[in-house]
């Protein structure tokens, strides 16, 4: 079976159910950009696909930046007068300010106050926050929470530790036929969300291991990083090896109800953008394709200095839902449905890159004789399917220039139809794939057989 055979061959309901299941589990760890949280989430995942996970120390120079300390928690509270815990890190791993630095004091609700982030315009959100970069600490809680906080005393406390350490991630590469590679990334360093982080996560993992059981063109390398730091900390130790990777995407916000959205690379036209674009167009669904915005992990990787060809695929785009980085942001903002058709979108364009070659007509002064070859028979005998005319343009622009995908954004024609009767044609002698030498055919004489005479003027 070949990549883009999967799309047709799989069970939607039993994928979408699966990448769910994995989501529920996850759910309660509190990851953040470093710490024990997300090393179980990588553990875990390694007993679902064979992950090595890689540690990088503290202190380890990565281009600009430098492999942050590591951050562990084990408990945050804030106790009223009558020792009442008034916010809980046991009830959500978002209501607090994530790497905060340790505390243990008591001070009055006046000076608590700087140190609670709420939304107003949701009050029964709990918002969520980090301060990766500065040493501060903080709480997050319902806007209605804190309304009703009394005036008084408090005691605050943040049992965490931040120190030496590592960042961790997970990597795993699936070889192909060649060494060129096709990257797939999502980040792990967000606790308790569920669509933005997990939904991207479990879609990972259900393409590494459905792509695990098939042939394959292209090396896939999945990455689960944290986000930003792991991205740039990946790229700055595996520099030397960039120029294998071909075509990238990285996993987002790809399992609530909205309707699909790719982002394309920063060059705008790399070969990936165009797979994506052409699936959603023949698809025929709601979808968007955005222009490139500096935003996501996939801008570390279209950087000027590296310029992968690195897109996203989310459904609803960052920040377009109102759930966003929030506690609303749960499991019930994530529907199997949709991670499955977000699944079945992402294969169908693998299995055109998959797919894609250029061709050389061997009989490129006018059209071949296709009825003694029993080609044009079989699309008689198929009715008015697009096959005859697949036949048609891929014979037209077969010049050695022009690529299946080129032609099939031409005609306007399936992807997959076009690359079937390059393949048909290819069968009967008359296309070579360029790079590779193809056997010269035998003449066909007038009785559609195949022998050493020339044909007749």
């Amino acid at each position: 079976m070949r990549v883009w055979e999967l799309a047709r061959a799989g069970d939607s309901t039993r994928i979408g159910r699966e990448m769910y299941e994995w989501i529920e589990d996850l759910y309660p760890l509190c990851r953040s950009m470093t710490g024990e949280g997300l090393r179980e989430t990588l553990r875990r995942l390694a007993r679902l696909v064979p992950l090595t996970i890689q540690e990088v120390p503290t202190g380890t120079p990565v281009f600009d930046w430098t492999v942050p300390r590591e951050w562990n928690i084990r408990d945050a509270y804030v106790k009223n007068s009558r020792g009442q815990r008034v916010i809980d890190f046991r009830e959500s791993n978002l209501h607090v300010v994530h790497y905060s630095v340790p505390i243990h004091t008591r001070m009055p609700l006046a000076d608590l106050r700087p140190h609670l982030f709420t939304l107003p315009g949701h009050p029964d959100w709990i918002p969520y926050r980090t301060s990766y970069h500065e040493e501060r600490w903080g709480f997050c809680l319902s806007h209605r929470r804190l309304l009703e906080l009394e005036t008084g005393e408090y005691e605050v406390c943040i049992d965490a530790t931040l120190g030496p350490g590592s960042l961790s991630y997970g990597e795993l590469l699936l070889e192909g036929e060649t060494s060129d590679e096709v990257l797939i990334a999502c980040h792990v360093c967000h606790p308790s969300l569920a669509n933005d982080n997990l939904a991207g996560v479990a879609l990972a993992v259900q393409l590494a291991r459905e792509l695990a059981g098939v042939s394959r063109r292209y090396s896939y390398r999945f990455l689960f990083l944290p986000g930003t730091i792991g991205a740039i900390a990946w790229l700055s130790l595996n520099e030397p090896s960039l120029r294998r990777i071909k075509h990238g995407l990285v996993l987002s916000c790809t399992g609530d109800a909205g309707s699909v959205t790719y982002k394309k690379t920063r060059r705008g036209d790399a070969a990936i953008d165009r797979a994506f674009t052409r699936t959603l167009q023949e698809r025929g669904d709601e979808h968007t394709v955005l222009e490139f915005s500096p935003y996501g992990d996939e801008r570390q990787f279209c950087s000027p200095g590296l310029d992968l060809p690195v897109g996203c695929l989310t459904r609803t785009a960052h920040g377009g839902y109102p759930e966003y980085h929030t506690s609303a942001d749960d499991l019930a903002l994530v529907h199997p449905w949709a991670l499955a058709d977000t699944f079945g979108k992402c294969l169908a364009a693998l299995g055109i890159l998959e797919g894609d070659r250029t061709y050389l007509s061997l009989n490129p002064k006018c059209e071949p004789h296709l009825g003694k070859r029993g080609l044009y028979r079989r699309a008689l005998e198929r009715g008015p399917a697009p096959d005859s005319q697949a036949m048609l343009w891929v014979l037209s622009f077969t010049d050695g220039h022009h690529s299946l995908l080129d032609i099939a954004e031409r005609s306007g024609l399936p992807f997959q139809s076009i690359r079937a009767a390059a393949e048909a044609l290819a069968a009967h002698g008359l296309l070579a794939e360029q790079g590779v030498i193809a056997p010269v055919p035998a003449p066909v004489n007038s009785r559609g057989a195949r022998d050493g005479s020339r044909l007749a003027g």
